[in-house]
């Protein structure tokens, strides 16, 4: 994202000696609602990103303004819980962890802005969130490594914001590397990076542009889903302490005693988590058919097994089968709406973005986006010139 707007904004609002930080948004390739099961998630960084203009202004004052809101929130240390903008929650969440971690936070002056589409799954939030702390952690010497980074951030949006995700979108927003996936282990935070050579395909977004009441409610049952079937399988097998532990023949072993939905979402989940490693071997051997049969099966896995689909992304992903331009594809996110995510031949995606976008517009009545992403470094600074 070009930055010049926002330091240009900066300079005709405030009055302090900035300094330049960017954090990008994230896509999942695979690995779908394996976080809270201790699984393997596998995400990569990408080309969208929010930037902020931060400098000192020696004072207890915080002045913010977002750009593309056209807003500007001012608070102290004191008094910021009254400010109500939605946005700025996220600011606010990391001073107050900075804050309740004891670290002197001084007043700073702020413009920001970003082009992640928000609501995309592409995690926006996560990337103001990390952009702010690696800002102020730079501008202040709070000494915080980048692992402290994406946990404070992470800890921010529960606390304050409300919002209950798991590691896997800080993470990948502080420690992501162009050309490059991590495959992160939910259970201990450990990782490896996976070369992300795609030759002549890319990774495409299709934005079903919508968003079911469904998904925080339903979200909340499916974790309760898979801690029943846990503690189904701990009692047979004492060491399976989440579905990362658990086999599929174990799980076979106990399937009489279990509720057919549980068994559903178990089974979905266990395979999830291998396919995980399948798709880095795949990756490793630069075997991109095998890795779009993966995100055609785990899409499989989410509609008919894990039921977090819903008919727009079922129609987006159906759409693309029997496509020679197309490798694979599926739902990417929590479910009940958001974006699928496609492997498609670069030479195809004009013709494949409007046959698809024409195609859902004639199904549905709605307009669909299409979003092109390339992989991104991680949270850093911008050194101006």
């Amino acid at each position: 994202m070009d930055h010049s707007q926002l330091l240009s904004v900066f300079k005709s609002r405030f009055q302090s000696s900035p300094r330049i930080f960017r954090s990008p948004g994230r896509i999942n390739i695979i690995g779908e609602h394996t976080d809270y099961n201790d699984g393997f998630v596998l995400p990569a960084g990408v080309d969208r990103e929010i930037v902020m203009v931060i400098g000192s202004n020696n004072s207890d004052q915080f002045n913010v303004y977002s750009l593309d809101e056209g807003e500007e929130v001012s608070f102290t240390l004191n008094d910021y819980t009254s400010v109500s903008n939605g946005w700025a929650q996220y600011i606010i969440g990391i001073i107050d962890q900075l804050k309740k971690a004891g670290h002197t936070v001084p007043g700073i002056d702020c413009v920001f802005g970003g082009d992640i589409p928000i609501g995309a799954g592409m995690s926006s939030s996560a990337a103001l969130e990390c952009a702010t702390l690696y800002g102020l952690n730079e501008l202040f010497g709070f000494d915080l490594d980048k692992q402290a980074i994406a946990l404070m951030s992470q800890k921010a949006e529960n606390e304050y914001v409300g919002v209950n995700c798991g590691i896997m979108d800080q993470f990948a927003s502080v420690f992501s590397e162009e050309k490059k996936a991590i495959r992160l282990d939910c259970r201990d935070l450990s990782y490896e990076l996976f070369d992300l050579d795609l030759k002549d395909y890319q990774l495409v977004l299709v934005d079903s542009m919508v968003k079911h009441s469904l998904a925080s409610s339903e979200y909340n049952v499916r974790r309760a889903e898979c801690e029943e079937g846990v503690a189904l399988l701990n009692g047979k097998y004492p060491n399976v302490t989440s579905l990362r532990d658990a086999t599929i023949t174990q799980l076979e072993s106990v399937k009489e005693g279990m509720k057919p939905k549980v068994y559903k979402r178990c089974n979905y989940m266990i395979n999830e988590i291998s396919r995980v490693t399948k798709a880095t071997e795949a990756m490793n051997k630069h075997d991109l058919k095998e890795l779009g049969r993966l995100l055609y099966e785990t899409h499989e896995g989410l509609q008919h097994e894990f039921e977090v689909s819903c008919e727009e992304l079922d129609f987006l992903v159906n759409f693309t089968k029997n496509r020679e331009e197309v490798l694979g594809a599926r739902m990417m996110g929590g479910g009940f709406g958001g974006c699928s995510i496609n492997l498609i031949k670069t030479s195809m995606i004009e013709v494949f973005s409007a046959e698809i976008q024409n195609a859902y517009k004639k199904e549905f009545g709605k307009e669909s986006s299409i979003y092109m992403v390339n992989s991104a470094n991680g949270t850093s600074e911008i050194i101006q010139s």
